[in-house]
Formats: C-alpha cells, sequence, structure tokens
C-alpha cells in the first residue's frame, strides 16, 4: 500500500482537535474563544479546532487550526484528553482531542471557519457550541492539577514579576484567595525564584503595584520602610516585607528538583 493511501471496508469516526487558550491580564484569566462562521452551531462561540489532515499529529493539527483560525502561533500543548460522546458532533462521528496552552494575551482576529476570535473573562464565557462546555471543565481541571507540579503559570507573566503579581496569577487560576504572607513565604521557600537586583528607589516596585494596594495594606507593617536595614532580619520579616521586590524563574534550580522528585506546590 502507497503512503498516504487509506482504504476502509467499515463506518470509522472523524478526529478534530480543539485548544484551550488561557491568558491572563495581570487581574483575570481569560479563555480564547472564536465565533463559528459555518454551520453547525454558525454564531456560536467555541474554542479554536478542526479535522485532522492525514499526513499530521494531533498536535500539529491543533496548533495549524489554531493559527488559521486566530493569528496565535503557539509551538506548545498539553494535551486534555479525548471526548467521544457519540452525539457530540451533529455532522457525523467525531472524537475530538482537546489541549490547553497558556499564551501571554495578545492580538487576535478571526480567520477560515472563524467569523470572530475574542477573549473572554474566565467568568464570562458565553454557552459553547458542542461539549465545549465539559471540555472548558476538564482544562481548567487539567491545568490546576499541572500547576501544583510544573511552573506552567510563569509563562503568563513577564519574565521579571513581584510575588504579589504571582500571587494574583494562582488566585485566578485555582480560585482561590491566599494570605498574603503566607503566599510570600511558601513560594520563596520553593527555592525556584531568583531575586533580581533593584535600586533603593525602585523598593515600593511600579505605580500600578501600589495604586492596587488597598489603604490598609498601604498602611500595614507588611510595607517595607526604605530605610531599614534588612542584614539582620529573619526570613520570614523579609518574605512579608519585600512587597515590591523583582523576581524571576529560576529553571536551573527547577530542573534540579523535578530530577530529585521534590517539586510540589502545597497551598
Amino acid at each position: 500500500m502507497q503512503k498516504g493511501h487509506y482504504t476502509y471496508d467499515y463506518p470509522r469516526p472523524a478526529v478534530t482537535t480543539d485548544c484551550v487558550v488561557f491568558g491572563f491580564d495581570g487581574r483575570d484569566l481569560k479563555i480564547l474563544l472564536i465565533e463559528r462562521g459555518l454551520e453547525p452551531y454558525k454564531g456560536a462561540w467555541a474554542f479554536p479546532g478542526g479535522f485532522l489532515n492525514m499526513d499530521e499529529t494531533a498536535e500539529q493539527g491543533a496548533l495549524r487550526e489554531l493559527k488559521e483560525e486566530t493569528g496565535l502561533d503557539l509551538n506548545y500543548l498539553k494535551q486534555v484528553g479525548a471526548f467521544s460522546d457519540v452525539d457530540r458532533d451533529p455532522r457525523s462521528r467525531v472524537i475530538t482531542i482537546a489541549f490547553y496552552a497558556l499564551a501571554k494575551k495578545s492580538k487576535v482576529s478571526g480567520g477560515d471557519d472563524a467569523a470572530k476570535a475574542q477573549w473572554f473573562s474566565l467568568n464570562d464565557v458565553p454557552r459553547l457550541a458542542f461539549d465545549h462546555d465539559l471540555i472548558l471543565r476538564k482544562a481548567m481541571q487539567k491545568l490546576r492539577e499541572d500547576l501544583h507540579f510544573e511552573p506552567i503559570g510563569f509563562g503568563l507573566l513577564d519574565n521579571e514579576f513581584t510575588i504579589p503579581e504571582l500571587q494574583r496569577l494562582y488566585e485566578a487560576i485555582l480560585g482561590i484567595q491566599f494570605d498574603r504572607r503566607n503566599f510570600h513565604k511558601k513560594m520563596l521557600q520553593t527555592g525556584i525564584l531568583e531575586e533580581v537586583e533593584e535600586s533603593p528607589t525602585n523598593f515600593y516596585g511600579s505605580h500600578n503595584e501600589m495604586r492596587s494596594m488597598s489603604i490598609d495594606a498601604l498602611f500595614s507593617d507588611s510595607i517595607p520602610n526604605p530605610h531599614a536595614s534588612y542584614s539582620n532580619a529573619s526570613d520570614d520579616s523579609r518574605s512579608t516585607r519585600r512587597w515590591g521586590t523583582k523576581f524571576r524563574f529560576n529553571k536551573r534550580r527547577y530542573d534540579e528538583l523535578k530530577e530529585d522528585g521534590n517539586f510540589k506546590l502545597e497551598f
């Protein structure tokens, strides 16, 4: 049989792929959706995706469809799972393989079969076509599980970030609120954060960081005194007072911890 030539004497399902792409705007977790331009579900919102070509893997097909329908060009996906309910697609027997990805929120535009592409806050996601509501729930579950064992969230932040920015991201993904001091301490104890040297004039962080703080926080003892010396301060006092200190992800240290099987985030 020649390569690429397939013959079958029995019915078989078609295969599609779908991409659940998460973004973050500093406050809310976002989901990338497309408005369907064709039937079925024309005019409804759905995840970017489409039918798999005979000469590509599921990952290749998912990335291709994502770029064609939204203009977003990624190179890494994580599989959520296969969805195979018999009546999930009114056209025919279709099995879909769903993936999730993390991407910095950027401009997108509809293309190919998509009339429109748009970011939605997780709390404002409309009713989705096919079984994409189920796929979203499963993707969120997978993302939250992975967050405890892999540093996947750092891809949604700038290369340099503050602990409060990291905390807002984790809260948005996990849907819970953390005590600021405990979160600060636990993240520093992981060993995967590397402090960035900053001048004293930048001690308080950016203007936006200050503006986002409550009045109570501004006058609490957790805000650093720019004239204080930390040479004799305890690790705990440091972790609760350096509000505006910038950090970056230390991949080398993470790889070492992962190889030893010692990395897990417990909150």
